[in-house]
């Protein structure tokens, strides 16, 4: 029942946020205007005040909102309207023309994909095909992040790694990341948000990742999946960087991750 309170709480959460960037994208809010107070967002879309101030905060740290007085929240202009290069209109894309599988099985699809690149002959690519992956980096009041040091076979070495794994079908990305978190670490995360999703190999692998962060989390007992779990540890974010330089950080999930974290810490937003 825990569980399903604190992945009902992840996805209030989720919700409130998509829904405050809808009012600045559609118009609702444009840059400039302030936010209604937070005892009116509380009844307006029926959420916690613990839980608003964690979406507020992570609008903070993105430069969506900033706060101006002691507690008057003010839309910023949009980010995409700042950067200074765009597109061009002209490029045509690649045209797909059908698809073969070669090898399948539950964990990886190998299939080659009849492809025609603009003013190039037709050939076929491969590509491979893996599930949709949840991680999540989870920081406590320490600013430490909640880390397993595990061995991997595959590159046959040891390092730290972000809890994550496979979303269910049907499942919430973010409702998996609580849900692996819970089971690889025995730790619950008091809730997470979505930060960005990647295709961690684009030109060949197709595997959608979704990165979330949260702050805090609830001790609950030993990890339930043996296997995954390895050592569990809160590891400091001040130690990042020479782990990255003992080349101890694992998976290009955890790199994504702990980059923003890293950012976010030196100037000195919260999450």
């Amino acid at each position: 029942m825990c569980g399903a309170r604190g992945q009902g709480t992840a996805l209030k959460t989720a919700g409130v946020d998509r829904e405050i960037r809808e009012w600045i994208a559609s118009g609702k809010l444009p840059p400039g205007d302030k936010l209604p107070s937070e005892r009116s967002l509380v009844d307006q879309l029926d959420i916690g005040r613990t839980a608003l101030r964690q979406v507020l905060a992570r609008l903070l740290a993105e430069r969506v909102l900033e706060v101006r007085g002691r507690s008057s929240y003010v839309v910023l202009p949009s980010a995409s309207s700042s950067v200074s290069v765009s597109p061009p209109d002209e490029l045509e894309p690649w045209q797909i023309h059908g698809e073969r599988t070669l090898y399948d099985n539950r964990w990886v699809r190998l299939a080659l994909v009849d492809v025609e690149p603009p003013g190039v002959e037709r050939f076929e690519h491969h590509v491979v095909r893996l599930h949709h992956v949840a991680i999540a980096a989870v920081v406590d009041e320490q600013d430490r992040v909640l880390m397993l040091w595990r061995y991997r076979f595959v590159p046959d070495k040891w390092g730290w790694e972000l809890p994550g794994g496979i979303v269910d079908a049907g499942e919430h990305a973010l409702a998996a990341a609580l849900r692996e978190t819970e089971e690889e670490t025995g730790w619950r995360p008091d809730a997470l948000q979505h930060v960005v999703t990647y295709q961690p190999i684009v030109g060949m692998v197709d595997s959608p990742h979704e990165i979330s962060v949260g702050q805090g989390a609830k001790h609950i007992g030993d990890p339930a999946d043996v296997e995954e779990a390895g050592h569990v540890a809160w590891v400091p974010l001040a130690d990042i960087p020479r782990l990255m330089a003992r080349d101890e950080l694992m998976g290009s999930g955890t790199l994504a991750a702990v980059l923003p974290l890293l950012a976010r810490r030196q100037k000195g937003a919260s999450l």
